[in-house]
């Protein structure tokens, strides 16, 4: 963040790659600034804030390979108070460095405006407030990867400034390992296979991420999955992330054909396969009140010790009502 004449302004800047078809820059920018609309970018073009090649241009610029694409938008700080709360914490590992822990579906990660409580944030503020890295200006506190609030399982936290930049170059790197537990409605052909597809913010409905398979938009993203068990009906699968792109899991197994069971933002909240039978429909409706979330669950994380570098491996159980939809299935295919 930059400060002119007391003002702040958000600064950023995108070099489009060398194979970029002919593209406007306000579409450009509106593809890799998360939470920015096309109106925001033209009205920051009207102030001259928009710039190509060091050099002033409108919207409708056609940005080229090896373009340089800055913009400044003026920034309007949102009031957060952040507050430390004690929220019990699910603690799987911790020592001086890092805290390893198992998050529940339902918790946010970080505070926002109108959303200052009851976050990890808040959580970890109040467990950890005797160390400096965790003091109420800091927003982000330890946090280098984040999981979406319906999402539980596995998390590291870094205790320390230096662990912090540690596991952030890991991250960054892709030299962590995630794998994800994943309900899914039907069952893919192949029993293992990977889904490349860049995934950006839908043109439709900015809430929502979407997959673009022509890479016109987004960022690149990769998704390895392996059948762990099939329920005709539903499997169960082994996801495994090279990339880390929000709702990466959710959006890429929805392009494949398979929306994750109970995925309200993504279709998977409806029924998708299986019988027009009365029973059928009622049990599945049994199914979702159980687990009213998306079934996707962070089960292991790999990463190297920020101070030993010891590669390490963290697991964290399924939660309770994610078990007993698996019990569900297997008993209902088992009476068929």
């Amino acid at each position: 963040m930059q400060t002119d004449n007391n003002e702040k302004y958000e600064l950023y800047k995108f070099t489009a790659d060398k194979g970029q078809t002919p593209l406007r820059v306000d579409k450009f920018l509106v593809d890799r600034i998360e939470n920015i609309s096309r109106t925001k970018v033209q009205t920051a073009a009207e102030q001259g804030y928009l710039f190509v090649n060091e050099k002033e241009v409108k919207p409708n610029y056609k940005v080229k390979p090896d373009d340089v694409v800055v913009l400044k938008t003026y920034y309007k700080p949102e009031k957060i108070n952040l507050i430390s709360q004690n929220i019990p914490l699910n603690i799987i590992f911790e020592d001086d460095y890092i805290l390893i822990i198992n998050k529940p579906a339902g918790m946010v990660v970080h505070p926002a405006y109108g959303n200052e409580s009851g976050t990890l944030v808040n959580a970890l503020l109040y467990y950890l407030k005797e160390l400096p890295l965790y003091n109420t200006e800091n927003i982000r506190a330890g946090l280098v990867h984040r999981l979406d609030k319906n999402t539980s399982g596995v998390m590291v936290i870094a205790k320390t400034e230096d662990a912090l930049s540690n596991l952030s170059k890991q991250f960054f790197n892709r030299t962590t390992k995630k794998i994800y537990k994943a309900l899914v409605w039907g069952v893919p052909k192949e029993e293992e296979g990977s889904i490349t597809g860049n995934i950006g913010r839908s043109l439709k409905d900015r809430k929502k991420m979407t997959v673009f398979p022509d890479g016109e938009f987004g960022k690149h993203a990769l998704t390895h999955y392996a059948v762990y068990r099939d329920f005709s009906y539903v499997s169960l699968l082994d996801c495994t992330l090279e990339t880390g792109r929000t709702h990466q899991i959710r959006v890429h197994l929805k392009y494949l054909g398979h929306p994750v069971f109970g995925d309200v933002e993504y279709g998977g909240n409806e029924i998708l396969r299986g019988t027009r039978y009365t029973k059928y429909k009622q049990f599945i409706q049994n199914c979702f009140k159980l687990m009213p979330a998306q079934a996707l669950h962070a089960e292991t994380l790999e990463i190297n010790h920020p101070q030993t570098g010891e590669r390490l491996k963290f697991t964290a159980d399924l939660p309770e009502n994610f078990k007993q939809l698996l019990e569900k299935w297997e008993q209902y295919i088992q009476n068929r």
